[in-house]
């Protein structure tokens, strides 16, 4: 059976022995208008006043909205948000904040694609640099222990509002929400401690799990403790259409648009596989390894223990160059010592997260990866093998195993989290 998995900025078709099962998204169609949905949810809450009503003239507007690794849909939200105050506030008092975590900021050209050249003409956007002191405001202690620093231009603003997109997170539980908060606005110590190797080792920082998740708990507390006057958010299909709009009061708009996100992406297998394929939804997720991680994240809640996860990610920006992700899986001697080594470390580096849930992932199965942006002795180094021809590695596998082998495939990678009986 042929079989097309989400793969850079098209599809890689590949060929899997018939019978295999393909875990999809429930296919849900498009709003007919992008711009009307996200306006009309901006005008009907989930909870709490509109946002018209909540502004005045003379304030000043904070708006958060997801960096280029992630396929919100900028355009039509924020199109959406500028109308709602237009005639009340001067847009020379509003502010976009890219919320880049502790990513790169966004090139002048990523940041044309991602809002087109009259978005940036009409208002200022700003990427975030969680290693700018400068440009960080120390808010004090927040939930269990987190020292929060936090944009300066957001904590500024008499307004804020955050704009993302709600789907499973394999540590946070659900993106969007709070997380255009912290980590997305929050200063490098504060990310650190947020991912560190306590909160991201607890079993309840997984897919799908918000209350008791230690990192989610804590992502909650930044923001409630500095203050969220308006938030709107996103459910998307498999093409990146927006099915649902859901806006309001930070938490009861997130709690529901995660219900929905919950409905259209987790979905139920009967049991565990000896060879699970993924991809990591295409780009912009699957521009680099570091990013691929949630790919194979997803495809390890279903692969026997000992099984085969076959990842599909494009990898054009590499492991990436930046961050120290490839010096840490280039020095492990085994992913058990990797592991162990940042289970134990007090302190917290970036891109320790990452590694430290792939080398869990290596730990319980093994991982092929076809990727054009790495060569198989780059993957090699990092306890990875090379799937040249992704039909023929899956091939060699199920022979290897014999009658019976199973397989599973996952072409939108981490938009569909299968769940596997206990």
């Amino acid at each position: 059976m042929l079989v097309d998995l989400a793969y850079g900025s098209s599809h890689l078709t590949v060929e899997l022995p018939a019978g295999t099962a393909l875990v999809t998204p429930e296919e849900r169609p498009g709003v007919d208008d992008e711009l009307r949905a996200v306006r009309d949810a901006l005008r009907s809450p989930v909870e709490g006043p509109a946002l018209r009503d909540i502004v005045r003239p003379g304030v000043t507007v904070a708006i958060a909205v997801c960096d280029g690794t992630r396929p919100q849909p900028r355009r039509p939200m924020l199109e959406a948000v500028l109308e709602e105050i237009a005639g009340t506030v001067d847009l020379d008092d509003v502010v976009v904040l890219v919320a880049t975590g502790t990513h790169r900021g966004n090139t002048p050209a990523e940041l044309e694609a991602m809002f087109g050249p009259e978005l940036l003409a009409k208002v200022r956007i700003v990427n975030h640099d969680a290693r700018d002191a400068a440009n960080l405001v120390d808010l004090g202690t927040m939930g269990d222990g987190v020292p929060v620093k936090l944009n300066r231009h957001w904590v500024d603003a008499d307004i804020r509002i955050t704009t993302g997109f709600v789907e499973p997170h394999f540590f946070a539980g659900f993106s969007g929400g709070p997380k255009l908060v912290a980590p997305g606005l929050a200063g490098l110590e504060t990310t650190l401690v947020l991912h560190d190797a306590r909160r991201i080792g607890s079993p309840l920082a997984t897919w799908g799990v918000l209350e008791g998740n230690p990192v989610h708990d804590d992502v909650r507390a930044i923001a409630r403790g500095t203050g969220v006057h308006f938030a709107c958010d996103v459910v998307l299909n498999r093409r990146h259409e927006i099915v649902a709009a859901f806006a309001g009061e930070l938490f009861a708009m997130h709690r529901a648009a995660t219900a929905q996100a919950r409905e259209v992406a987790m979905q139920v297998v009967p049991h565990r596989f000896d060879v699970v394929v993924t991809s990591n939804a295409g780009f912009p997720l699957d521009q680099n390894l570091y990013q691929a991680v949630k790919g194979m994240s997803a495809a390890f809640e279903v692969v026997q223990p000992g099984g085969l996860i076959v990842v599909a990610a494009e990898c054009r920006d590499g492991f990436p160059d930046y961050g120290e992700f490839r010096d840490m899986l280039y020095s492990m001697r085994s992913p058990q010592e990797l592991l162990d080594m940042l289970s134990e470390r007090r302190d917290t580096v970036p891109d320790q997260w990452e590694a430290q849930i792939l080398a869990r992932v290596l730990c319980g199965a093994r991982v092929a990866v076809h990727a054009d942006g790495l060569t198989a002795d780059e993957l090699a180094r990092a306890s990875l093998s090379c799937a040249d021809d992704i039909g023929e590695t899956v091939a060699d596998e199920l022979r290897r195993k014999g009658d019976g082998a199973t397989c599973c495939a996952l072409p939108a990678g981490p938009e569909t989290i299968p769940v596997a009986p206990l």
